[in-house]
């Protein structure tokens, strides 16, 4: 759009034309002319002028040095791109001069060059030509076109050379020039089903400048040929049992033509067999043959096919094959085993070479296929006979135990010798019958069991059970105590066993100061035929329970009483008062008795000896120590619990001792342990004999007699350990059996010896005060006294 300064300008004439020519091909940055000369302007006044230049154009090409009037290209200047559409190409430009104001109008002139090739619309051209057109028959081609103008653009059109093609030339009304296709020879499609052509577009530039396209000629096909296969006769072999959609075969029939009459069709024809189409499947568009189904070479070793190609034509065209088809044998049967007669279950201990099955073995294959060997698995008491051909017995082969193994599944394997081989199996379970051959068995040969006494009647006091490894009823245990008397006592009167389970009970409750041990044997019977039985021995240990408490004997004083001694307040420390003895009838820890104080008036007076019990003065009487004491002596057991009997001991002092007792003698304490039989024999001696029968008519004397209350100070008749200075030389009494034995104490005043001895059936024991000799003086006024003690229920 032109500015109003140029519109003036214009109108007033005051502006000229000048005109310029340059080729497009001008360099950028190069001059094109110097503006500021051409119109005759003075160069040094162009910097105040202000020179400028405007192209009426879309895009700015040239400009001008302002301080020099030169026209310079800045940028490549491009004809067909600026006159797209024009044979002549002006650029017109104004140029501004002020101070005062000029306008000049300019036309730069592009000249063209042959800077373009001719070039197709499209550089593929493809053409459907059918083999039946007839020669000269035409067909139209795209044109080429060259932006360039005049002699430079399109000139002529080639061809490649072809024997079925030539071209053409037409020119139209606006001087462009175009190509026609030209079949100058029939087409066969079968022989040549495309032609490739090359048409070039070629102008008239110096040099000249060309553009090619690629005609491809697709010859169309008519119906013309039937489909060909490569052989009338197909011979395959297939291994019968292939997979179904195996592959047997793939037939190729051909066909000259194109498109749907080269479409081929496969399909059995009526010849084939319905037999033959079970076991085969036709691919109708591959031709490819599968199998089906299962081919057995011993059903049908040959199979033929008869099948048909037929194309799509308008006017179907077919051919025909055959395909035999070959079967091979191969090894596809199991052997058969068949157990004809089964003896089961058997006896454990049936003979060796017993039969126990018969067995037959058949292959449907043949030759070597068909041949089978029996075999059994490698572990069992078992083997095979051959009796004939494919059949064998099964017999045992060495002695059978059940209770080793009680049931074999025996794995009778045919393989045949095939290639590969085949084989099968059947397993035989064999079961054994149980014999009554395994005696019951105990864990142990001996049996200890441990049994508290005072146990309550009917518990429970161990299990003692046998196993028999037999079964059914010859397993089946019945348990009995083996009958033993001991002292007139069975066994079955102290011990029960339940016949089932082996449990072992108590009838009784035992005492350990009475029964020790017991030893018997139990039985263990099985329920065969004939029974078998063993036995056990079974120890029975009673232990002892701290159940009696310890009982003092000595100083003895009846029920209740209390002991009275009486010594002379001149005796010097260490002077024997009286010795405690206690006895226990436990055993071990719960028979030993320590001694200990209970009550005693002055400490530094007394000492006790806990394992003697001897009393002692520890120093001498003064006189502030009163005349009458009291001490109360408790004898304790080593039991847990443990049980404890005291004994209160009154102790009198006087100044002056009878006469008579000055004349005594001390002799200690001697005491044994007897048996009854050492009792007989020793009472058998004749000086004991003379003792046993003053010490019997004593006996009798102080039992009639009474006791003389008027006398102060008597002597404890009861007492087994003297009431003057006597000395006893061991108190340790030891009674850990059922029976007692003789104890005898020596009495150094009036010779009193006192004998223990054992009552008969009964839970106590008999203590006797016995003089020495006849000899009784009035002092000692001695007499033989008896208690019997109870210790137990």
């Amino acid at each position: 759009m032109e500015s109003n300064v140029f519109v003036a300008a214009r109108k007033s004439g005051a502006f000229s034309v000048t005109r310029y020519s340059i080729p497009e091909e001008k360099k950028v940055g190069s001059v094109v002319t110097n503006l500021a000369v051409d119109l005759g302007l003075d160069v040094d006044t162009l910097p105040q002028r202000k020179i400028r230049l405007e192209i009426m154009a879309s895009k700015k090409y040239l400009e001008v040095n302002k301080d020099t009037g030169e026209l310079y290209v800045t940028e490549k200047i491009d004809r067909e791109y600026l006159c797209t559409t024009k044979i002549s190409c002006i650029l017109k430009m104004d140029v501004y001069i002020e101070n005062p104001l000029r306008i000049f109008y300019i036309e730069l002139e592009i000249k063209d060059i042959n800077d373009n090739a001719p070039m197709f619309r499209r550089d593929k051209l493809e053409l459907d030509v059918s083999e039946s057109a007839t020669p000269g028959e035409r067909f139209s081609l795209t044109n080429a076109v060259d932006p360039d103008a005049g002699e430079n653009s399109i000139s002529t059109y080639d061809l490649s050379e072809s024997e079925h093609f030539t071209i053409e030339i037409q020119t139209w009304s606006d001087g462009a020039k175009y190509a026609d296709l030209v079949l100058k020879k029939a087409l066969d499609r079968e022989l040549q089903a495309v032609h490739n052509l090359i048409l070039t577009a070629v102008d008239g530039g110096v040099p000249a400048r060309s553009g090619t396209a690629s005609i491809i000629v697709r010859v169309l096909d008519t119906n013309d040929n039937a489909p060909q296969f490569d052989h009338q006769v197909y011979s395959v072999n297939i291994t019968e049992n292939s997979p179904i959609g195996t592959q047997v075969l793939k037939l190729s029939a051909t066909d000259s033509d194109d498109g749907s009459n080269a479409a081929i069709i496969y399909s059995f024809t009526f010849y084939t067999s319905e037999k033959t189409q079970e076991m085969f499947r036709l691919n109708p568009n591959t031709g490819e043959i599968t199998v089906k189904d299962v081919i057995d070479f011993e059903a049908i070793n040959i199979l033929e096919m008869h099948i048909q190609a037929k194309d799509k034509g308008h006017h179907p065209l077919s051919g025909q094959c055959t395909v035999m088809v070959y079967v091979i044998d191969v090894n596809d049967n199991y052997p058969e085993i068949t157990i004809k007669s089964f003896n089961n279950p058997i006896k454990e201990n049936v003979p060796v070479g017993t039969v126990i099955a018969l067995i037959s073995v058949s292959d449907r294959d043949s030759g070597s296929s068909g041949m089978v060997d029996l075999t059994i698995s490698d572990l069992l008491p078992f083997a095979l006979n051959t009796t004939s051909e494919n059949h064998y017995e099964l017999i045992v082969s060495r002695l059978l135990d059940r209770e080793t193994t009680s049931e074999y599944d025996i794995i009778v394997i045919g393989t045949d010798q095939g290639s590969p081989p085949l084989s099968d199996n059947k397993t035989i379970t064999v079961e054994l019958l149980d014999v009554n051959d395994n005696a019951p068995k105990f864990p142990k040969s001996f049996y200890t069991i441990p049994v508290m006494e005072n146990n309550a009647p009917g518990s429970l006091l161990s299990s003692v059970t046998a196993f028999d490894p037999d079964f059914h009823e010859n397993q089946y245990l019945v348990y009995f105590i083996i009958e033993k008397e001991i002292l007139n006592t069975s066994m079955s009167m102290l011990f029960s066993i339940n016949p089932e389970n082996g449990d072992l009970y108590a009838l009784k409750t035992f005492d350990f100061e009475r029964e020790k041990e017991f030893l018997f044997h139990i039985e263990a019977r099985d329920s065969g035929v004939p029974p078998l039985s063993s036995n056990v021995t079974v120890h029975i240990i009673i232990l002892d329970q701290n159940d009696n408490t310890p009982v003092i004997v000595s100083p003895w004083r009846a029920h209740g009483s209390v002991v009275e001694e009486v010594i002379p307040r001149s005796t010097d420390k260490g002077y024997l008062i009286t010795k405690v003895i206690a006895i226990d009838t436990d055993s071990v820890q719960n028979s030993r008795v320590t001694y200990l104080f209970l009550q005693i008036p002055d400490a530094t007076l007394f000492s006790l000896d806990q394992y003697n019990g001897e009393i002692r003065t520890m120093r001498m009487f003064s006189y502030r120590d009163p005349r009458h004491l009291r001490l109360v002596v408790v004898a304790k057991d080593n039991g847990d619990p443990s049980l404890s009997a005291t004994v209160t001991i009154k102790l009198s002092t006087v100044e002056h001792v009878v006469k008579a007792f000055a004349e005594t003698f001390e002799v200690p304490l001697e005491y044994d342990i007897f048996s009854d039989l050492n009792l007989y024999l020793v009472i058998g001696l004749g000086s004991v004999s003379f003792l046993l029968l003053m010490t019997i008519l004593v006996t009798i004397v102080l039992k009639c007699q009474k006791p003389k209350p008027t006398k102060p100070t008597p002597p404890c008749r009861n007492s087994v350990v003297s009431q003057r200075s006597s000395t006893v030389a061991d108190s340790t009494l030891v009674s850990n059996d059922a029976y007692w034995y003789s104890l005898f104490l020596a009495e150094t005043r009036k010779g009193k010896v006192v004998v223990r001895q054992p009552i008969p059936k009964s839970g106590g024991y008999i203590v006797s005060s016995i003089p020495r000799s006849t000899g009784l003086t009035e002092t000692s006024d001695s007499a033989a006294s008896t208690l019997q003690v109870n210790v137990s229920p």
